[in-house]
């Protein structure tokens, strides 16, 4: 990547190139804007498929439907992508628009401050330089920063300690006794990836999970060819995709609705009956809550890793790690070589992901002491002109994240394109629109599978669901198709 210029003033900074990062660049040149920025703190984009490369790391949702909507992919391996794989379709998307010369690593933004007399941001780097634009798209994202368990003891550990999204890929792990924490997301790819290297691996379990079939196959070079030629073809495919995870996706997940969850906890337990013959283990790998009301997790080959001989089960919680493994609460010690924390991420929902400060100086931390709330998930009153894609109550239960990320850039394209083309300063979205709209959508969670009762990282300590939205992808892209103007004060110059 170039280094920057020396100009440091834009129309549109954006902050974070991963997907949501990337894609915005794409679609700022698209509408004719080329005063723009995007600053990431790595030294890589990528976002999550920069940092999750341990053994498995993979998509939950198909391929062709976890890409942009303007820059398909018809040489995607596999129906489920892995890691790799997406960080280099990543590349080429920033390779293709020639977005190099726009993107700066190894910079972060940590500190933000509204003008409201000029109508600017300005940002503060962690190298003490300051940036300042019309507008901020923040792509910051929440599968970022490692959440790392309070564990007495872990820092006592005499063996290898890292977690997933940190992958120590310098460390054998062939023929060590390994303990692995946690049983999320990360956890079903990495057990099955590591289980046959590893002398003995102890799964240390704090609740157990729904877990359906992942049904993942290799597209062959004619089912990529056809693709190729057809590219109407393969925008068809995905459409079905999109539409079969709304019709039934949706309703499985989303829905509270406890007789008709039956149907999918029959899948689930069929898929375990056949995946584990010992019942004792089985009883100990079945969920106690409804389905969806945590994260539906999918894998052909998890639940079949414990009945492995060299896999143990561990169900006892953690007392404490000492210098050569983990102890339980049953006084149990499990000496261990290394621990691998599959432990998940720091969200911050609830916070800003550096000290924001809007009109009056207020920060977002202020604004934010009573939970995480935004209209639409995008923007936030008292800070005009800035944009943040998959913020408060947008994130899907059941489809791809980029069906929201592409309608909130479309908005966020829409405000940018009247501040920079009608003579408005600022727009910032007026208090009782933001709390109507929030009101409205916690009127609904009572009604989801994810106020049911079990508790998850999508809930504050409150039992707040500020994560999710109570609906449908479809209704969302509805209801961010427009930008409209009388939902925001503004000043003009």
């Amino acid at each position: 990547m170039d280094p920057a210029p020396a100009s440091r003033s834009y129309d549109v900074v954006v902050i974070g190139a991963g997907f949501a990062g990337i894609g915005t660049a794409i679609q700022l040149k698209k509408n004719g804007i080329h005063s723009f920025r995007v600053f990431e703190r790595a030294d890589q984009v990528g976002g999550t498929w920069r940092d999750n490369t341990y053994p498995g790391a993979a998509c939950d949702v198909p391929s062709h439907a976890y890409s942009f909507s303007f820059e398909l992919n018809p040489n995607w391996s596999h129906h489920y992508s892995g890691w790799s794989e997406i960080e280099d379709y990543l590349l080429r998307c920033v390779e293709k628009h020639q977005l190099g010369p726009r993107i700066q690593l190894g910079v972060e933004i940590v500190e933000a401050r509204f003008d409201e007399a000029a109508g600017r941001w300005t940002l503060t780097t962690d190298a003490g330089e300051t940036v300042s634009a019309r507008a901020i798209v923040s792509g910051v994202g929440g599968l970022v920063d490692p959440a790392y368990p309070e564990i007495k003891g872990l820092e006592e550990f005499g063996g290898e300690v890292f977690h997933t999204a940190r992958w120590n890929h310098e460390y054998d792990l062939a023929g060590r006794d390994v303990a692995v924490v946690g049983t999320g997301a990360s956890a079903i790819q990495v057990v099955p990836s590591i289980a046959p290297q590893a002398a003995r691996l102890s799964v240390f379990q704090r609740t157990a999970a729904w877990v359906v079939p992942k049904g993942d196959v290799r597209y062959s070079e004619a089912f990529k060819e056809r693709f190729r030629k057809h590219p109407a073809l393969m925008r068809a495919f995905r459409w079905f995709l999109f539409t079969m995870a709304e019709l039934f996706g949706g309703p499985a997940i989303i829905l509270n609705a406890p007789r008709f969850k039956k149907l999918f906890e029959r899948q689930s337990l069929r898929h375990l009956a056949k995946s584990v013959p010992d019942p004792d283990v089985r009883e100990k790998l079945t969920p106690h809550f409804q389905f969806g009301c945590k994260r539906i997790l999918i894998s052909d080959d998890y639940w079949a890793s414990f009945a492995r001989e060299n896999v143990e089960l561990v169900t006892e919680p953690i007392e404490a790690v000492y210098e050569k493994g983990v102890r339980t609460k049953d006084g149990r010690e499990h000496p261990v070589d290394a621990i691998v924390l599959a432990t998940g991420f720091a969200l911050g929902l609830a916070t800003a992901p550096f000290p924001i400060f809007g009109r009056g100086g207020r920060s977002l931390d202020d604004a934010w002491a009573g939970g995480a709330e935004a209209y639409k998930g995008m923007t936030v009153s008292g800070f005009p002109n800035w944009f943040i894609l998959m913020g408060p109550n947008t994130g899907p239960g059941h489809t791809s994240v980029l069906v929201y990320t592409e309608a909130q850039i479309q908005y966020a394209l829409q405000a940018i394109r009247k501040l920079l083309h009608e003579g408005v300063k600022w727009y910032d979205v007026k208090q009782g629109v933001q709390d109507a709209y929030n009101a409205g959508l916690q009127r609904r969670m009572p009604y989801t599978s994810w106020s049911s009762g079990c508790n998850s990282w999508y809930l504050s300590e409150g039992g707040k669901n500020n994560s999710l939205f109570p609906g449908l992808a479809s209704e969302y892209v509805l209801r961010a198709r427009r930008f409209d103007p009388s939902e925001y004060e503004s000043a003009r110059f």
